[in-house]
């Protein structure tokens, strides 16, 4: 590994910092080197706050050492100004000869302007060092932008004969498949992701929170699925955990392809991701319009015999994990 490529690393480690805070905002991470040796670091600060190099030329002592050194940065700094000052301006003004870049924003609003502005102040610009990371770091911003749509996470538990709920049960809550653990990790999830997202037959059957609750960690903003906003407004998605939005009729024609309109509108709402938990008819209607980035699914040792089958998908298997009871595999639309 490079000197370049190891610092690009640690970029990568404290942008992690970032996740779920920084939305719509991409979670960026930036190291400053003088003489072999780190003199600041700095990442994304929750949204409307300041972006990572400022925090990372900010956390310098002797800002005299910035005319010597080289500032790394996941992504192109930005060149255009938001809610804060472009952040090309900044290292410019402190004189920071040499700048090394992961990857390139194409968002339109930068898609290079960064690196120009740059390189026309007489800095030194190295892009691309540990580029397929910092892509793979940044896929909820390029896809928000890139495909106009929410990066798409798609979660499901089923036990080990393929079914994800009981052909009938007693009371309106979940019949969880999955261990404690697991459940847990699902709510850390949530935290990390912008919204999350279910249809009516969920809310009926289960009466989901939809919330954080078993993790320090923002509530998603809860979308949810009512054709005719007939949903009573006692259940739990409508209380004041979270921010709330309702596709249905007034917003959507349902005589169409469903999975591409919803996207639409969580775009216009600047949502840059959401984890889809259910029911098997949402999940699959995402499937069947190909409208989705990575399925999680948890499988438990366990059988229902007969109830509501699992989404029917291909994927690509990235990982595969154990949580005591349950196993855990993730997969990439390929």
């Amino acid at each position: 590994m490079t000197l370049h490529e190891t610092y690009i690393k640690r970029c990568l480690q404290i942008a992690k910092n970032g996740l779920g805070s920084t939305r719509p905002n991409p979670m960026v991470g930036s190291v400053i080197v003088h003489d072999n040796k780190i003199i600041g670091e700095g990442f994304t600060s929750p949204y409307g706050g300041n972006h990572a190099e400022v925090n990372a030329i900010n956390s310098v002592l002797n800002k005299d050492l910035l005319k010597e050194a080289t500032i790394y940065v996941t992504l192109e700094p930005c060149s255009h100004f938001g809610k804060t000052p472009p952040c090309s301006d900044l290292i410019i003004q402190h004189k920071i000869p040499n700048i090394v870049i992961g990857c390139v924003d194409d968002n339109e609003k930068v898609a290079g302007k960064g690196i120009k502005k740059l390189m026309g102040a007489g800095c030194t610009v190295t892009v691309g060092i540990l580029e397929n990371e910092c892509k793979e770091h940044h896929k909820r911003f390029f896809t928000f932008h890139n495909k106009k749509r929410p990066y798409i996470i798609l979660k499901w538990a089923e036990t080990s004969d393929g079914f994800i709920a009981p052909e009938t049960k007693n009371e309106q809550k979940p019949v969880w498949i999955t261990n404690t653990y697991s459940r847990q990790l699902v709510h850390k999830w949530r935290a990390e992701e912008q919204a999350i997202l279910v249809g009516t037959n969920t809310i009926i059957e289960d009466n989901p929170s939809l919330t954080t609750r078993d993790w320090a960690g923002k509530n998603p903003i809860r979308i949810v699925i009512d054709k005719d906003e007939e949903l009573s407004k006692k259940l739990h998605v409508f209380n004041k955990d979270s921010e709330i939005i309702i596709i249905s009729k007034n917003n959507i024609d349902f005589t169409k392809p469903k999975g591409k309109q919803i996207t639409y509108i969580l775009f216009e709402n600047d949502i840059n991701s959401v984890i889809i938990e259910g029911g098997a008819k949402t999940l699959q209607t995402f499937i069947d319009e190909n409208l989705w980035d990575e399925a999680r699914i948890f499988t438990r040792q366990n059988t229902f015999k007969n109830g509501v089958k699992a989404p029917s998908f291909k994927g690509k298997l990235i990982s595969e994990t154990s949580i005591l009871t349950d196993t855990l595999k993730i997969y990439k639309n390929d």
